[in-house]
């Protein structure tokens, strides 16, 4: 098994991406935050399947944490994720330290605006904002790519098409698969948090969501159908912890704030919102398996702007913290280019 190259500064990783794209190659690019797991695996294999050169980051992005978060304990294993990115292909390995990602004077954050403030990001106000001020300095850093993520992060999806739409960055955003545990569980690198109870219960999130699926299937969707199903299951998964909500509360209510009633879509909202806020789980297909479901891939192209839509009412803002004031992307994009 081959290592990776690992490259520390940007001035490293700049000259042998200008040399690989000077022979003609293409540029695949995986952002993570490291602790690599077979998700992560299948987005190297994407990457490596499509494009000539395969960067993996490995970045804990402080900016994507809140205060109280788990920035300090959030885990990782160096030497692990670069045997994994050595098993599946990788040939670059970029691993900056945060001065080197951002340097002084280079602080802009961006604000992602509405997109980002449901679901998640209602329990978490400034992760969307943190997590597109990253992968937009990243972006940037490694230039003309394609570029992979997770649809497990269905919404950090979203914010990542539109933010690369609204910042014509040069990066062809591709979304790929769910990667599951044997009994339904996404991978993710913070499910070694779970208490074993915890663990036992957790899959039940996703039986609830396919159960919702199943009670769309055949033509017109009812939302209160797809609830009542996805509240049931949920009601009989069993409780590890005490909790004051467990009896004389709705279906779900030891969830926290989420319900199941936060998946249904109005028959008004527009085809983003519904990409958005509908679970990008796989769908059952008649007598066994699985398929995508059609909405699960936003638009790899969008365009610049619709007509009769105001740049203000379309495009991102980028915050300058110095002045205080919004800064249109007609002038990030013009400090890009020179």
């Amino acid at each position: 098994m081959r290592r990776p190259e690992v490259v520390g500064t940007v001035a490293d990783l700049l000259e042998r991406l200008d040399a690989a794209r000077a022979a003609g190659a293409s540029v695949g690019f995986v952002p993570t935050m490291g602790y690599l797991h077979q998700g992560h695996a299948s987005l190297i294999d994407a990457a490596v399947a499509a494009d000539d050169l395969t960067v993996v980051s490995i970045f804990v992005n402080p900016l994507q944490f809140a205060p109280g978060e788990d920035l300090a304990d959030y885990p990782r294993d160096l030497d692990a994720d670069l045997a994994r990115c050595g098993e599946h292909g990788a040939d670059l390995v970029f691993h900056p330290t945060a001065a080197e990602v951002y340097p002084e004077g280079t602080d802009e954050p961006v604000a992602v605006g509405a997109i980002g403030g449901s679901l998640e990001g209602a329990s978490r106000p400034t992760h969307f904002d943190g997590v597109a001020t990253v992968v937009a300095r990243l972006f940037r850093i490694v230039g003309r790519c394609r570029a992979y993520f997770g649809e497990k992060d269905f919404q950090q999806l979203a914010v990542v098409h539109r933010m690369v739409a609204d910042l014509e960055l040069p990066v062809e955003v591709m979304g790929c698969p769910i990667v599951r545990e044997s009994d339904g569980l996404a991978l993710s690198s913070r499910n070694i948090y779970l208490e074993p109870d915890e663990r036992r219960q957790a899959p039940v999130l996703y039986r609830a969501l396919l159960s919702g699926v199943a009670a769309g299937e055949g033509g017109g969707v009812d939302p209160v159908a797809g609830v009542g199903a996805m509240e049931a299951v949920l009601a009989d998964a069993p409780d590890p912890t005490p909790s004051p909500c467990r009896s004389g509360s709705p279906p779900g209510a030891r969830f926290g704030s989420w319900s199941p009633a936060a998946l249904v879509v109005p028959a008004s909202s527009t085809t983003s919102e519904r990409r958005l806020r509908e679970p990008g789980s796989a769908t059952p297909r008649p007598g066994g398996g699985h398929q995508r479901p059609v909405w699960a891939a936003p638009p790899a192209v969008r365009p610049r702007r619709p007509p009769g839509r105001s740049t203000s009412a379309w495009t991102s803002t980028v915050v300058c913290n110095t002045r205080r004031r919004a800064r249109p992307c007609d002038d990030l994009r013009r400090r890009r280019n020179r």
